[in-house]
């Protein structure tokens, strides 16, 4: 493989050298555990005290109402099983989309078994909710609306202004898993009407294995981890602090940088969409093609097999996904996809590009050229094709 092209980072970031070069001393030299009472761990208390401030900046939100998990998956499922259990006199009814992440959709499923109900409000052909079908939804048990801030997969942006100003004006809380939107979007939960939000580190230049969950202040909410009394005696565990720090690092980079990087993101990303669309036949564009994320691209071919183009792309040194990491190994289409209204044979040839920072122009060029061949190349294989091909000849 003569050179590699990333554009997968929808499923997780390269963490950057300031992030490392942030998070090194606290493996070797300040590696004291912060909840001891000695000197030596001061340094660790300090350093989690100053990511949780820059979190805590980014959202608008008290440094109080910051906690520190795994992972965004670990803060979906605290959010919706801990809230379902706290709040079940008042009700046992949960709302949320049919296109969230899986972190999401399985923590739902998992509560159904436990005897709560869950209404999965569809989306459009663009995979926005439909907001007169969540209002509709919305009963006196139900006791919290659960919306991604936008898609792991078509990148569409939610209305999440919105949905927060319906979920207050019926006393129902409000939780956005924004891990895909954070550091992507400016986001300010009090403007937003934001209970709840679930993010994760890996996918803004961030280690692996950290995350948050904001929780606002006065939710009752209980631990989904018991044991010791870390972040402020609601998330046990010895807290992870060079991830933490590293966290903290990555954020306030990603906020700094924001405005610049999203703009150039958005300028190449139209600059892949449009190509696509005009030089590859018989293609789509998967997603709102304005309210999207600045670095999503997602596409359907037609006549061909999504697998067989993500193994000719990684052949030709370019990493793409056919939807969400979590579901790589998965051969059924993407939930998302048919959320849509996309047929399975349509679906199952998608193709998410996901752009960062570092990718650029050049690179874009290389990829649709590639692009182009193996898309031809697997058409010509394919007996769909070609029976579509004889029919419109005639």
């Amino acid at each position: 493989m003569d050179r590699l092209i990333y554009l997968d980072h929808a499923a997780t970031t390269s963490t950057r050298p300031e992030v490392v070069e942030a998070m090194l001393p606290y493996f070797t030299e300040s590696f004291g555990n912060p909840s001891s009472v000695y000197g030596f761990s001061n340094s660790g208390k300090e350093a989690i005290a100053n990511a949780r401030e820059i979190i805590a900046k980014s959202l608008n939100a008290d440094t109080r109402d910051i906690y520190f998990t795994a992972g965004g998956s670990e803060s979906d499922n605290w959010a919706l099983k801990e809230t379902a259990r706290v709040y079940k006199t008042k009700g046992k009814h949960i709302i949320t989309s049919s296109i969230e992440h899986h972190a999401i959709l399985h923590t739902c499923e998992f509560l159904e078994k436990e005897g709560y109900e869950v209404t999965y409000v569809g989306v459009d052909e663009n995979g926005i909710i439909k907001l007169d079908e969540l209002k509709k939804a919305i009963r006196t048990d139900t006791i919290l609306i659960s919306v991604m801030f936008a898609n792991n997969e078509i990148g569409t942006i939610q209305p999440i202004k919105e949905i927060g100003e319906i979920a207050r004006a019926h006393g129902v809380l409000f939780h956005t898993d924004a891990v895909q939107a954070y550091g992507q979007l400016p986001i300010d939960v009090n403007e937003l009407n934001i209970d709840m939000l679930s993010a994760s580190g890996h996918k803004l230049n961030g280690p692996k294995g950290i995350g948050f969950l904001y929780i606002r202040k006065g939710i009752k909410i209980r631990n989904l981890i018991h044991g010791g009394g870390q972040e402020r005696a609601r998330r046990a565990g010895t807290e992870n602090v060079p991830g933490i720090v590293g966290l903290g690092k990555a954020v306030e980079l990603a906020i700094s940088t924001m405005q610049d990087r999203t703009s150039k993101e958005t300028l190449l990303r139209d600059y892949l969409i449009d190509r696509v669309l005009a030089e590859i036949p018989y293609t789509r564009l998967n997603g709102d093609r304005l309210k999207r994320l600045p670095n999503n691209a997602n596409f359907s071919f037609q006549f061909i097999e999504g697998e067989s183009l993500l193994i000719m792309l990684d052949m030709a040194g370019i990493c793409g996904s056919s939807g969400s990491a979590c579901t790589s190994g998965s051969l059924d289409p993407s939930h998302v996809l048919l959320g849509i209204g996309l047929p399975h044979e349509i679906a199952h040839g998608s193709l998410r590009l996901t752009l960062g920072e570092e990718n650029t122009k050049e690179e874009i060029d290389y990829v649709i050229e590639k692009l182009k061949e193996i898309v031809q190349r697997l058409r010509d294989m394919s007996p769909l094709y070609e029976d579509f091909m004889k029919s419109n000849k005639r």
